[in-house]
């Protein structure tokens, strides 16, 4: 009987362990109602293979809104599925949008250039193939990010500013200069000024929807961030800005926040 008991105890303490790694090695501990789905978009605008994820909240996507939410450099789509999506996601309801985690490869910046075209890839193929997986409503989709996906997202925002109810950028990756930019993030001098969202928001009104912007004050991008903050509130954008104390992270203990703007954003 003792022999029984620890061969039991040792069987209950090996799933536990089990399901500890599991949880880790996903980033989660349960998606609370919510589906998640792989699949891999074979992309002719940037000539590979695309691995996405879409994320439907529980009782399905028909007409709900699409969130496209972008990554960061150097991290992989699913980078942004961790337990607070699944918690915002359950808290907010019949108002949770879809969300598709997109793959931008390790830093495209998510504008078109020399390697793809990147952008044009998530406004043609990323989006289209994730409404039509998940039956949101193709009249209601927000587009934000982290980082570079938060550059991303304010871009394409900027861009194609008939496909989206709402912009979010966190900790935005964004520059005065060209010349302060990491290595490969853009082709060259003339592929920065194509994408200079703060001269280009001097000059002229770039989003008539929401836009958030929040970014911490040891950030690096604290100073382009609230710049850029400051010449679209000039134009009369509609701008939510979050100044925080931290540094360049905690997003995912944000998330919550993050998924109300959009919700509302574009109810």
């Amino acid at each position: 009987m003792r022999r029984g008991l620890v061969l039991g105890l040792i069987l209950v303490l090996a799933g536990v362990a089990w399901i500890a790694l599991r949880d880790w090695r996903r980033g989660y501990r349960s998606p609370r109602g919510a589906t998640v789905t792989r699949f891999t978009l074979h992309s002719r605008l940037v000539g590979r293979d695309l691995h996405e994820i879409l994320v439907v909240p529980a009782g399905g996507g028909r007409g709900r809104e699409l969130l496209v939410f972008l990554h960061g450099r150097g991290s992989p789509p699913d980078s942004n599925l961790r337990q607070p999506l699944f918690d915002a996601l359950h808290d907010l309801g019949g108002r949770a949008p879809a969300v598709l985690l997109a793959d931008g490869g390790d830093h495209s910046y998510w504008h078109d250039r020399r390697d793809g075209k990147w952008g044009t890839s998530v406004l043609r193929e990323a989006i289209p193939a994730a409404l039509a997986r998940s039956h949101a409503d193709g009249d209601r989709v927000a587009i934000g990010g982290i980082s570079m996906g938060g550059f991303g997202a304010l871009d394409l925002g900027r861009l194609a500013p008939e496909r989206f109810c709402a912009v979010g950028a966190h900790s935005a990756a964004l520059w005065f200069q060209g010349g302060d930019t990491p290595a490969g993030t853009f082709d060259d001098a003339e592929d920065f000024a194509r994408h200079d969202l703060i001269r280009l928001a001097g000059v002229r009104t770039l989003y008539h929807v929401p836009v958030w912007i929040d970014v911490g004050r040891k950030d690096p991008f604290f100073q382009t961030d609230t710049a850029l903050a400051r010449e679209l509130r000039a134009r009369g954008t509609r701008v939510h800005l979050d100044v925080h104390g931290g540094g360049h992270g905690g997003w995912s203990g944000r998330m919550g926040e993050y998924l109300r703007f959009y919700a509302t954003a574009c109810s």
